[in-house]
């Protein structure tokens, strides 16, 4: 085992090697997200003995995985299987792009294909793409004065955030309609009386493709200049994290939907159902699925152009051949990012899902082991896919990891 690989003191990888062959890599993400706190109860209940929760499901995904490699280094030593079992401990994917560096020091280099899963309210496989995204926090700088007895001879920082604000949301309607920015005020002053010289603004930019995605940014970039112009305020800012939009690999999707299929999905026991039909009067908008999906499995899609969240997994993907699952480890129709997601996440429904998953990729593994052909196919796939001329360059640059990106 090698710890603070990438220069991130909790990024980690352990290796099992028993001879020549192919190199399996299992990704282990943990995370968790600021102010989504929740016991395990089908009713909002907060935890106040805890700043963050689970609402992506990231304690689970570590955990299925680990126990996924375990079985497979089992199996290996059972079998006298040659190869090279790879396990990476991969902190931050909540905006701090953790497998980001990890792909950028050359860490998967040498990896025949990567397998990872997320929890989720349902069971798939699909080889389905996801949105790039870059981001990074807008810093504005001006003068303090009284707000009330010298406001000419103030200079607000907050003033310089909300016009880039006003002139980023005038920017949407020239931006295609696959591409999503959002942000939030990270720090707009102390007092009304004062008027503030320093503000922030933290912004994501996404889209489905990783240059545009850039593209957009550079867009935002220039109305920050612009306000901070307008408003007699400074300006700079720090690129924060950016990922690549998957990569879908259709001969290793393809696999590991066989796999899930001979697995099944989650059923439930009477108590988990009552925990799930009370939990999904919970739910708004579109949530609210059939509770009966949560033992099925998806029929098999290729989405190509991504929708949704964005993953670090993303950049992994176009390095070396990669493969993921979602399995029910919330009740169907839970959003994720949600107090609903915690809930589920920390019991049995939760554990459960998380098994569905860890059986999933320990078959798909095996599987890899024993098919040279299945590698080389997805090896195949991947080069025409990303194209000759293809050079990996992490959107986020030549920072170091933002070990401090949540203060």
């Amino acid at each position: 085992m090698t710890s603070g690989v990438a220069d991130i003191p909790t990024a980690f990888t352990a290796s099992f090697t028993t001879g020549e062959g192919p190199t399996i890599g299992i990704l282990g993400e943990y995370d968790a997200l600021p102010g989504i706190t929740q016991t395990d109860r089908p009713v909002r209940e907060e935890r106040e003995d805890v700043a963050a929760g689970h609402a992506c499901g990231h304690h689970l995904f570590g955990a299925g995985s680990a126990a996924a490699a375990i079985a497979v280094k089992q199996w290996m030593e059972d079998n006298d299987v040659a190869g090279t079992l790879r396990f990476y401990g991969t902190p931050a994917e909540e905006g701090g792009a953790g497998k980001v560096y990890m792909v950028r020091a050359g860490l998967f280099d040498d990896v025949d294909a990567v397998i990872h899963w997320h929890p989720s309210d349902g069971n798939s496989a699909h080889a389905a793409s996801s949105l790039a995204n870059k981001s990074a926090k807008f810093r504005f700088y001006g003068v303090s004065a009284h707000a009330a007895s010298a406001p000419e001879n103030g200079r607000s920082a907050l003033d310089g955030v909300e016009a880039m604000n006003f002139m980023v949301n005038m920017l949407r309607e020239h931006l295609s309609m696959e591409s999503r920015t959002h942000y939030v005020i990270t720090r707009g002053g102390e007092a009304p009386n004062v008027i503030p010289d320093f503000a922030e603004v933290f912004y994501y930019v996404r889209h489905p493709d990783m240059a545009t995605a850039a593209e957009n940014f550079a867009r935002v970039v220039q109305c920050a200049e612009g306000a901070a112009l307008g408003t007699g305020t400074t300006m700079d800012y720090e690129v924060i994290h950016g990922a690549y939009n998957l990569l879908p690999n259709v001969t290793l999707s393809r696999l590991m939907h066989d796999n899930l299929e001979r697995i099944g999905g989650v059923e439930y026991t009477a108590d988990e159902r009552a925990f799930a039909e009370e939990i999904a009067t919970s739910f708004t908008g579109t949530g609210g699925k059939n509770l009966a999906t949560a033992a099925t499995v998806d029929s098999f899609r290729i989405i190509r152009k991504g929708q949704g969240g964005s993953t670090d997994v993303g950049d992994v993907s176009w390095v070396v051949p990669t493969v993921g699952l979602r399995t029910a480890t919330w009740v169907p129709g839970t959003s994720a990012h949600s107090w609903q997601a915690v809930a589920a996440g920390g019991t049995s429904i939760g554990k459960k899902g998380m098994m569905v998953a860890a059986k999933a990729m320990t078959l798909t593994a095996m599987d890899l082991f024993r098919q040279p052909a299945t590698i080389t196919a997805a090896r195949q796939e991947l080069l025409e896919q990303r194209g000759s001329d293809f050079k990996y360059q992490a959107l986020l640059g030549d920072r170091e990891p933002p070990l401090n990106y949540r203060d």
